[in-house]
């Protein structure tokens, strides 16, 4: 059954919803577990990024697994936290509102990851059989490209349009601004794939 747009929130819950996820989101698990493993700031290697891709080419793969794991919980739990308390619709602010915090973190300055595993663990708290699709799509692109970026672009593309195509209108329009949102995000990514110069799963810096 097609699910209604409208929304049936007060602000008060509106802003508790997008500032619960925020603050959960903006948790840099990449930065936290590489310093405590003495690897230093991630961000001075590779890409940049605090994302598990980027804390990969350390060489350290139990480190990139937690990193991803963090990542997507965080986004998770906002989903889940919100959706007890106060209903489907802050949960679905909530998860927004995580997948911003990663971006933008406010321990980092406001910046952050590029939100992909934060995507997938908001995906995970409001659709989580959509969330097999999107690890389906990653895996066989990323097994055939070893490119993480196009895999992740290519499965976030394809969450929004089945679930608009589902009738679930509310988190299909979460999700395409979100796979917006990606895109923006891997500018300099998608430059690179089509200069092909970008970096391999598992290469190092």
């Amino acid at each position: 059954m097609p699910q209604p747009v409208g929304w049936d929130l007060t602000a008060s819950l509106v802003v508790a919803a997008l500032v619960l996820g925020y603050l959960l989101g903006s948790i840099p698990f990449g930065l936290i577990l590489t310093r405590f493993a003495g690897l230093g700031d991630i961000r001075s290697i590779g890409s940049g990024n605090i994302g598990a891709t980027n804390v990969l080419r350390t060489g350290n793969k139990k480190l990139a697994a937690a990193t991803l794991i963090g990542d997507a919980l965080k986004g998770t739990v906002a989903v889940l936290i919100a959706g007890h308390f106060w209903g489907p619709e802050a949960a679905i602010l909530a998860g927004f509102g995580a997948f911003i915090g990663h971006i933008f973190s406010i321990w980092l300055g406001f910046k952050g990851g590029k939100g992909v595993a934060t995507y997938l663990g908001v995906l995970i708290g409001l659709a989580w059989p959509i969330a097999l699709l999107f690890a389906a799509v990653w895996i066989a692109i990323a097994y055939l490209t070893r490119y993480s970026s196009l895999a992740a672009l290519v499965a976030s593309l394809i969450v929004p349009v089945v679930l608009l195509a589902m009738g679930d209108i509310q988190k299909g329009l979460l999700f395409a601004l979100l796979a917006l949102i990606l895109f923006i995000k891997h500018r300099a990514n998608i430059g690179r794939l089509l200069g092909g110069t970008e970096s391999r799963i598992g290469q190092k810096s």
